[in-house]
């Protein structure tokens, strides 16, 4: 049966950006705008509150999957669906756990789907908000790890990080901690001691974009697990990094000695 374009519906997975809805993607605002349905977190569908146009459903943050499959449903009727991330939808995020549902579709979700427009709609990561925020911390080759260990163990992490040191990268860390499992962001820091020079410089990045937002440059050898959650992202520069007054960054050139 073929449907047409009107009738066509479309799953658009976009990233709503770090907070500040200025640094939201004129891209996004406009499949906002155009939208009939919005699938989210429950703080993500809350920045969408008051759009008389769309219908918000909201859910727990472990039911990706689950929220995937009801998006592209509602997507199969015609709808013109969103699924919301903060930052950007790509980085761990709502897009990988949408591919992940249409990879392991049975045979009748294949067809219902089947005709589903689905679109990844880039946004600002927290990373890279931070990092602007900051200065240019990673200015050089760098790497983005989620120190949750909700979906890989956490010896899997300890031996990213620390590969990641012994390279010399720079460093992101997403999800440093929570109450449910305080102690991994513990790890991570025991982990880059074990591997850097005490002098490497840290940077807790926290709310960035938003009314409340700190930011604290430290040691290594300063650094506390304390000083960050869930809503902390952290920076960890590489052996070359260092401060310009109240800004970090990373040289492009790696044959720049390193600072004194």
């Amino acid at each position: 049966m073929n449907i047409s374009a009107a009738a066509r519906g479309s799953l658009r997975v976009v990233g709503l950006g770090p907070g500040d809805d200025a640094l939201m993607t004129d891209q996004v605002r406009a499949s906002i705008a155009a939208a009939t349905d919005a699938f989210g977190y429950f703080p993500y569908i809350e920045r969408l509150q008051g759009l008389g146009h769309l219908q918000l459903h909201a859910s727990d943050n472990r039911e990706e999957l689950d929220r995937a499959r009801a998006a592209l449903d509602l997507a199969a009727r015609g709808r013109q669906v969103l699924m919301l991330s903060s930052g950007d939808p790509g980085v761990f995020a709502m897009a990988s756990a949408v591919f992940e549902v249409l990879e392991a579709a049975t045979p009748e979700q294949q067809q219902r789907w089947a005709a589903v427009d689905v679109e990844v709609q880039p946004g600002i990561t927290a990373m890279l908000a931070a990092a602007a925020r900051l200065g240019a911390p990673l200015g050089h080759d760098f790497c983005c790890i989620n120190l949750s260990d909700n979906l890989k163990p956490a010896a899997v992490i300890e031996l990213r990080i620390r590969l990641a040191a012994q390279a010399d990268f720079a460093m992101a860390f997403y999800n440093p901690c929570s109450k449910s499992r305080p102690e991994g962001f513990a790890r991570a820091l025991q982990a880059l001691k074990d591997e850097c020079e005490p002098e490497r410089l840290i940077c807790f990045a926290r709310n960035v974009s938003r009314p409340d937002e700190t930011l604290n440059v430290v040691t290594l050898a300063a650094a506390t697990p304390e000083m960050a959650d869930m809503r902390t992202v952290v920076i960890v520069g590489n052996s070359l990094t260092r401060q310009v007054g109240r800004h970090v960054y990373t040289p492009r050139s790696y044959g720049l000695p390193a600072h004194g």
